[in-house]
């Protein structure tokens, strides 16, 4: 729901014109939350905060702070970006302290570019403070790299859910171009269209490829399971797996794959 709400005029006059931080709160545990971000949110006379950030990390707040959640999250009903920007404009150009508060980090799928660009056309300093993303601290759960030197030798962080009127990700081509290249795949908002991601990947990497998903990652209700690409969908479905998850899959998994089938093959026994 859009909230309502806007800075009133007679809020504390500060000297110094106001600016704008956008900071990255992590995946979900408040304790990946890096020192200079702890110090940017103390700092804050407003913070604006997406849904995905845990309320812990608020406790590095002022008491004096105004906190608005605005509210952005796939699949959701969330605030419109647009009105974002205007709220982070106006209160800057009132004179606060603003941080925007997104879960992982700002530019990696936070639209973080997008915030900037319209900040800066509105003349408001800005200045990013990264934070932990969520393909990295999924796998980091699971004690797997993304890259290693026998079987990956890059990442790519793609989104899955693609702009409203754009035909998104050739998965085919990508799948053409991590076989060939050693690459780790870790895609994002990818679970409302795996199908379609698991078809594609499938015209260019192994049906056996290895294949991890994480849900809440780094979180104490994280879950994951681990598969193979033929199976993607099935097990998402079997496990019941859903968003917010992070699909990873390539070689770096095989690892853990195998440690999976010797448990299995022990409880058998």
């Amino acid at each position: 729901m859009t909230p309502h709400f806007r800075l009133p005029s007679s809020a504390l006059p500060l000297t110094a014109a106001g600016q704008v931080t956008l900071v990255g709160a992590g995946p979900g545990d408040p304790e990946l939350l890096t020192l200079k971000a702890a110090r940017a949110i103390a700092e804050a006379t407003v913070l604006l905060v997406d849904d995905l950030v845990n309320d812990a990390v608020l406790t590095h707040a002022s008491p004096r702070a105004r906190i608005v959640h605005v509210g952005k999250r796939g699949g959701c009903r969330s605030t419109p970006q647009s009105f974002i920007e205007k709220l982070m404009i106006q209160a800057a150009q009132e004179g606060e302290v603003v941080v925007r508060l997104k879960g992982g980090d700002p530019f990696i799928f936070g639209r973080g570019g997008e915030e900037v660009e319209a900040l800066q056309a509105a003349g408001i300093p800005v200045s990013v403070v990264n934070g932990i993303t969520a393909g990295l601290a999924a796998v980091s759960s699971l004690s797997v790299p993304l890259t290693h030197r026998k079987h990956a030798h890059g990442v790519v962080f793609v989104t899955g859910h693609a702009k409203p009127g754009d035909s998104g990700t050739d998965w085919a081509a990508l799948a053409r171009c991590a076989r060939d290249a050693k690459l780790t795949l870790v895609i994002y908002m990818g679970v409302s269209s795996a199908a379609a991601i698991q078809a594609g990947l499938l015209q260019g990497l192994p049906a056996s490829t290895p294949t991890a998903i994480a849900q809440r990652a780094s979180l104490p209700q994280q879950r994951h399971a681990v598969c193979t690409l033929a199976n993607l969908v099935e097990t998402l479905k079997t496990e019941q797996l859903g968003s917010p998850s992070i699909l990873v899959i390539g070689d770096v998994i095989a690892g853990l794959a195998q440690l999976q089938q010797d448990g299995a093959a022990r409880q058998a026994a």
